[in-house]
């Protein structure tokens, strides 16, 4: 039963994005230990646009899927996961290396801003969820 409850609507969306700021994060800090690596092609992680889609274009939560039998022509923010790519963007320098130090530290301190404000909104969303247990004290 709590399961459900935390799995639904905003504390499951933010879950989710906590999730995938946290996987960014790592696929940064991989692109920039090995900004010295020959040939090392730099990774990117998507998650944002495929969770738009997911919810039709319009940040709306849309049905969800109880039970693996159920029909449903959409995929539920439940089923979707963040994913890594390889960058494909060209070479910067000789050795083949396509990672731009100056863009990686500039994700990461976005990433930084970004998974910080979702854990405010989670805590803001768990303190109301424990306000309404306790009754309102």
């Amino acid at each position: 039963m709590f399961d459900n409850l935390f799995a639904a609507g905003h504390i499951g969306l933010l879950e989710k994005s906590l999730g995938a700021a946290s996987l960014r994060q790592r696929v940064s800090a991989n692109n920039i230990a090995n900004v010295n690596t020959p040939g090392f092609r730099k990774s990117d992680v998507i998650f944002e646009d495929v969770l738009q889609q997911a919810m039709g274009g319009d940040f709306m939560i849309s049905q969800v899927r109880t039970h693996p039998g159920h029909l449903s022509k959409d995929k539920s923010f439940f089923e979707i996961e963040p994913q890594i790519i390889l960058s494909d963007a060209t070479t910067i320098r000789n050795d083949g290396n396509n990672v731009d130090i100056e863009a990686e530290m500039a994700q990461v301190a976005q990433t930084n801003l970004y998974y910080n404000s979702l854990a405010q909104q989670l805590s803001a969303k768990l303190k109301d969820l424990k306000s309404v247990i306790q009754g309102g004290r």
